[in-house]
């Protein structure tokens, strides 16, 4: 394919002004703790509402029959004034330099999100019109969604894609040990996804101290925890 110089038009004419259709409901308030990928904690549930002009029924027609969807979403909670050609990935350890779009980091010209999450159920509700009920998510409470399209295996899928600087990296689960005495300050309903979430180490991935107790909030309870080596021990669990 050849290349010619067309740069004629006002670069403006194809800025493009994005409007909210509905908001994802989480068990996240703050970020910290919301695990880095969509589909890593599959029993993290949420609920998509949408903004009244956008609940026409005629709009979902068809969606049920899809097991997944793919979510365009907005980093509605990060603060920035410009964005980094060269980010600190959290996978890579936080202390090396990447090119922005080899990541998947907030800091970006344009602060859109993309998750693959599983479709439970299409839910018709009187007041609030049709509501999605999703899981495994990776978004914060009241994350702004600007688009939804259905997710199609036969093209979205492909198994033997490389992973660029990833590919020699492996995932590596914490064993997590919680008393059951603190285990029964929650609902038995949280306890699969609390394990999953702290599982996969919320902690900034600079951080290394076995002494230190860190903390985040998750279905209206404090979690607070430490870990040492590969051992996340929850020491405290408070309703908020």
């Amino acid at each position: 394919m050849s290349y010619k110089n067309k740069n004629k038009d006002n670069i403006d004419s194809y800025n493009l002004s994005l409007e909210c259709i509905a908001k994802i409901h989480t068990d996240f308030p703050e970020k910290f703790g919301i695990p880095r990928q969509s589909g890593v904690v599959d029993a993290l549930k949420a609920l998509i509402i949408f903004e009244s002009k956008f609940r026409n029924p005629d709009a979902f027609r068809g969606l049920e029959g899809f097991s997944h969807i793919w979510l365009i979403w907005g980093f509605h909670n990060f603060n920035r004034d410009n964005w980094s050609p060269m980010v600190k990935p959290p996978r890579l350890g936080g202390n090396r330099r990447m090119g922005v779009f080899a990541t998947r980091s907030p800091n970006r010209p344009n602060s859109l999100g993309l998750s693959s999450v599983k479709l439970d159920k299409l839910e018709f509700h009187k007041e609030l019109g049709p509501i999605l009920h999703v899981s495994g998510i990776d978004l914060m409470d009241q994350t702004p969604i600007y688009d939804i399209k259905p997710y199609l295996a036969y093209t979205d899928s492909h198994p033997d894609a490389s992973e660029g600087f990833l590919d020699h990296i492996e995932e590596d689960l914490l064993d997590v040990e919680i008393s059951d005495h603190l285990f029964e300050q929650i609902p038995v309903k949280y306890h699969e996804a609390l394990i999953g979430v702290l599982a996969q180490d919320p902690r900034p991935s600079y951080h290394d101290d076995p002494n230190r107790i860190y903390g985040f909030y998750f279905a209206d309870y404090n979690i607070r925890f430490m870990v040492d080596g590969k051992r996340l021990t929850v020491c405290e669990i408070t309703k908020l």
